[in-house]
């Protein structure tokens, strides 16, 4: 006997309209992402503000940094992969109040205890958003992947050039209460936030909705063996990537100045132009991504930066000044690109994905400026330029990667 059908007969379903790219949406997290790594580079910003009217050794600052780094890279895979079970639409306003909480009592922490807390309250609230508004971004994206992780990354790349600039105008020349005024870029993003929440608590329930039907979940192309060697290929080109931009974010007007004799508003300068190179690529690194394919812009934004990082260390002022250009456009093209690649490795773990690769990128940072700066006091800052120049190499291990599409489904 045929089975009955659950339902009556109708006219066959329509096929899924293809999805559309939802730039508003994208815009929003791009810009509390803008908001959000504003605040983190307001923090070092301030450790002089901070070393002076509290009275701080070095070690202390490096704790610091230490409490603010544990929070914000080490929980990220680990809100990641929560939020991937049980997704939480208004966690990424809840990880601004964080945030906010932190910058105020950063304001008024009078002691080295409280400033502690203030890094960890920062760092939380970065854990929380990174994950979540990675997973929205790709939501939104309508299928362009590439695009919306650039413009997603592009608004963190701004806020952190931003964050030093607004510090420099707003705090260095009064005092450590003057953060406070910063409480308003928390207050922003949180409003922000909360209408993009919305956004996201609707489109869960219509992917719920599609799941309940006929949707299969999205499974990983390749063998789990294939996969983990290939996340590892990634941690070790991530790890390629931020030490090599940890040298020339940190220490690059030291060089300048130690090399050239360049005065210091003159390196700064040439400071901000290398990090408007860095936006640059960052943006383009998705959208050529989606046309010619993620593999191939990790081939190039990490092995094509090896011959401008061997040449540096020995060029004039002049061309130093154009190779870190290119060299800024050429490498920060890889992140969104790794990132993207690894989410299409593990699609049903995007916050999890998120989360690591985020979270492991802030760890290198800053595990490379101390490396970095600890290898200066011992030799000197050309030769860590020296060394660092042979970081691009570790591209070559991109010939390991398996292909997974030259495009991402759309």
């Amino acid at each position: 006997m045929p089975p009955v059908p659950s339902s009556p007969p109708s006219a066959p379903a329509r096929p899924a309209a293809a999805p559309t790219t939802v730039l508003p949406i994208i815009v929003a997290v791009s810009s509390a992402h803008l908001l959000n790594d504003t605040i983190q580079s307001l923090l070092p910003a301030l450790y002089p503000v901070l070393k002076d009217e509290l009275h701080l050794t070095f070690a202390q600052v490096g704790l610091i940094t230490l409490a603010f780094q544990l929070t914000a890279s080490i929980l990220q895979p680990f809100v990641g992969l929560y939020t991937d079970r049980r997704p939480q639409p208004f966690s990424l306003a809840a990880g601004m109040v964080f945030t906010l909480c932190g910058v105020v009592l950063l304001a008024f922490a009078h002691t080295f205890t409280l400033v502690l807390l203030a890094a960890a309250l920062i760092g939380f609230g970065s854990s929380i958003f990174h994950p979540e508004a990675s997973r929205v971004a790709r939501l939104a994206s309508g299928g362009r992947h590439g695009f919306a992780q650039s413009l997603f990354q592009v608004g963190g790349n701004a806020g952190s050039a931003l964050g030093p600039l607004l510090a420099a105008l707003v705090i260095a020349q009064r005092s450590q209460s003057h953060v406070a005024w910063f409480a308003l870029l928390p207050l922003i993003g949180f409003l922000l936030l909360l209408r993009v929440g919305a956004w996201y608590r609707d489109r869960l329930a219509a992917l719920h909705r599609q799941s309940a039907g006929h949707r299969p979940t999205p499974s990983s192309p390749l063998s789990p063996r294939r996969v983990v060697a290939a996340i590892a290929i990634l941690v070790v080109l991530i790890f390629s990537k931020y030490f090599y931009l940890a040298c020339l974010g940190s220490y690059y007007t030291f060089y300048l100045i130690s090399t050239f004799h360049v005065s210091v508003p003159h390196a700064q300068l040439l400071l901000f132009l290398f990090l408007a190179a860095v936006a640059a690529g960052t943006i383009i690194g998705g959208p050529v991504g989606d046309r010619i394919g993620r593999k191939a812009v990790i081939w190039v934004s990490i092995l094509g930066t090896a011959p401008f990082a061997l040449l540096l260390p020995h060029v004039n002022l002049f061309w130093c000044a154009g190779l870190t250009v290119i060299i800024g456009v050429i490498l920060a093209s890889a992140f969104s690109a790794i990132l993207v690649y690894a989410q299409e490795l593990v699609p049903n773990r995007v916050g999890l994905v998120s989360g690591l690769f985020f979270g492991f990128a802030f760890g290198m940072g800053g595990i490379g400026s101390a490396v970095l700066g600890r290898l200066a006091d011992q030799t000197s800052i050309t030769f860590v330029f020296q060394i660092c120049a042979f970081l691009p190499l570790l591209g070559l291990l991109t010939a390991w990667l398996p292909d997974v599409g030259r495009r991402s489904a759309a």
